[in-house]
């Protein structure tokens, strides 16, 4: 006999409680159901029900059994979703958030050259530094920057976010250099408005240090974070990703090399493993096949650009 029939059978006996509802459920006769209940026994080696006239009950083993035979039809089902889904060309309308900043340098050529490869998926890309409530916004997909992770949700890494501490050339002409990290005491820095507090947390040679520091522009955008620093308004923590531009071409100053600010995660975030639509499962898949690796392109290509500044 099938043996997932025969699994499904017990679930279903051991939810109801009865064998007259479970045939009942599954549409079968009661004979029917003693006939996969004794199948799925033989199988496990084990007597899993309790069973007399009145009472309908589990065995130590069927209780032990129990989770094992509903993860078992969960992975089945969703077996059976992938494999209908991988037969569909993937179409449909993905609604993706993530910031200004990533969008802008990062995410935006990649979820075009995503469409060249499926161009039936229309995607729809916001952008915002706030929170997404995934479920209020309809969203299928967010694409964040964080340490701290909703447990509810299911994130996957995609890459590291590494950042600089940066200032221009035109500032530093009105400031001294900063040697130490506690030189930047004596600076005006430039503050994200969902940073953490007056301080920037640093690290070097394995120990992690905190640097109280006194803003003098305040913003919730990193791209005018950005433009502050190459505005000459003071020092900036700007991530890597969004550097390219600026380091290669001398518009910006890596100041402390020895001092690394805290790394974050760039995380793909949705709701569900579950019946998860074919189009947002490649769309994650290919962007962790983009971003991935030890280093994240964009560091790659930066490191490349200052190492080629360096021997020019």
């Amino acid at each position: 006999m099938d043996r997932l029939t025969a699994v499904r059978v017990f679930v279903e006996v051991a939810d109801r409680g009865s064998l007259t509802l479970a045939a009942e459920h599954l549409d079968m006769s009661a004979a029917m159901v003693s006939r996969y209940l004794a199948a799925a026994e033989d199988w496990f080696d084990a007597r899993l029900l309790h069973r007399t006239t009145r009472k309908l009950s589990l065995t130590d083993a069927g209780l032990a059994a129990l989770p094992a035979c509903r993860q078992m039809l969960e992975l089945a089902e969703e077996a059976r979703f992938i494999a209908a889904e991988r037969s569909r060309e993937p179409a449909g309308v993905l609604r993706v958030t993530t910031t200004a900043s990533f969008a802008d340098a990062q995410l935006t050529p990649v979820l075009i050259d995503f469409q060249r490869q499926y161009p039936q998926v229309e995607i729809m890309l916001s952008v915002g530094d706030k929170p997404t409530d995934l479920v209020a916004d309809r969203v299928d997909l967010a694409v964040r920057i964080t340490n701290t992770l909703d447990p509810a949700m299911i994130a996957r890494p995609l890459a590291r976010c590494r950042s600089m501490l940066c200032a221009s050339p035109d500032y530093l002409q009105c400031h001294s250099l900063p040697r130490t990290a506690d030189d930047l005491r004596q600076h005006c820095c430039i503050a994200h408005a969902f940073g953490i507090g007056k301080q920037y947390r640093l690290s070097r040679n394995g120990a992690t240090l905190t640097v109280p520091v006194n803003w003098s522009f305040h913003t919730n955008e990193t791209a005018v974070l950005r433009r502050a620093v190459l505005s000459g308004a003071g020092i900036g923590m700007l991530p890597t990703y969004y550097l390219d531009d600026g380091l290669g071409a001398g518009r910006l100053v890596h100041l402390l090399p020895d001092y690394e600010p805290e790394v974050l995660g760039i995380h793909a975030i949705y709701l569900s493993r579950q019946h998860q639509p074919l189009a947002l499962r490649l769309l994650v898949d290919f962007l962790a096949a983009r971003f991935g690796g030890e280093l994240a392109p964009w560091d790659l290509a930066l490191n490349e650009k200052l190492v080629s500044a360096v021997a020019g």
